[in-house]
């Protein structure tokens, strides 16, 4: 079966959707049910799949957004500001120590997500309640983690250029120090770390290559064979497979490519 892959904001996550006999093309506007309600998504993608590779069944398509859905869906966000700001004011009311990052209305307004940032967990019942009492609609508050927060919120990155969980990243993947250390990164918490206090995501874009390359070559400290004699490993060059050897007794430093040495274990 044919299904569509949709997509509902900037570099957020995708989903798929069957959708029938429906005249749908790439970059359409689509009108979809999903567990947040009736929202407005871009078709993506389309892909062939087996319908025994499905773990539970997709939900289809509704429409292909009409003029007046995609205005309403405009009118909604500009909404969305002022509920970000009323709700500012409420969780200072409600005395209650959170960052309020963004709001967004399903299509139909019959549900208001609010987004949040806490360094604890909140009791935010009252806020609720405040909130349905002026917007008349259910309210949905969640919280969220710094990733998500720099993501919503956008900004420059430390290489000076739009920060990439908001151009292209749709779903965060794990970073750790070992990725960091793989690729002879300075452990520097202040050139590591992103906006948002994690590790840079970059680091995992060429952790697997590094890894690969790494293979390769001889490990620290290691001695090798060379024409000068037998020296010892004390750097790495991953990308340019290149070493660098210490000569015993003040016989200095060489690089080296991998042709020019001869492992010795």
């Amino acid at each position: 079966m044919k299904v569509a892959l949709v997509q509902f904001k900037e570099a957020g996550k995708k989903y798929y959707f069957s959708f029938g006999d429906l005249d749908i093309e790439l970059k359409d506007k689509v009108v979809v049910e999903t567990t947040r309600g009736i929202e407005i998504g871009k078709v993506y993608l389309f892909k062939d799949i087996e319908e025994s590779d499905l773990i539970s069944e997709l939900k289809p398509i509704i429409r292909k957004a009409s003029s007046g859905d995609i205005k309403e869906d405009e009118y909604n966000q500009t909404l969305e500001f002022g509920v970000v700001e009323k709700a500012k004011v409420l969780a200072v009311q409600n005395e209650l120590e959170i960052k309020v990052l963004g709001a967004e209305y399903t299509l139909d307004r019959k549900r208001l997500l609010i987004y949040f940032e806490s360094d604890t967990r909140v009791d935010f019942r009252n806020l609720v309640r405040d909130l349905s009492e002026i917007y008349h609609t259910r309210i949905e508050l969640r919280q969220i983690g710094p990733r998500d927060a720099a993501k919503m919120i956008g900004g420059i990155g430390p290489c000076g250029l739009i920060l990439c969980c908001t151009t292209f990243i749709g779903e965060f993947d794990a970073v750790s120090i070992k990725m960091a250390k793989n690729q002879n990164i300075a452990l520097n918490p202040q050139k590591i770390s992103g906006v948002c206090g994690k590790l840079l995501c970059c680091i995992k874009y060429e952790d697997d290559v590094y890894t690969e390359l790494k293979v390769l070559l001889p490990d620290m400290n290691e001695k090798v064979e060379t024409e000068k004699g037998i020296g010892q490993v004390v750097d790495l060059n991953i990308i340019g497979q290149k070493i660098r050897v210490r000569y015993p007794d003040g016989g200095g430093y060489e690089w080296l490519a991998l042709a020019d040495i001869k492992r010795t274990t």
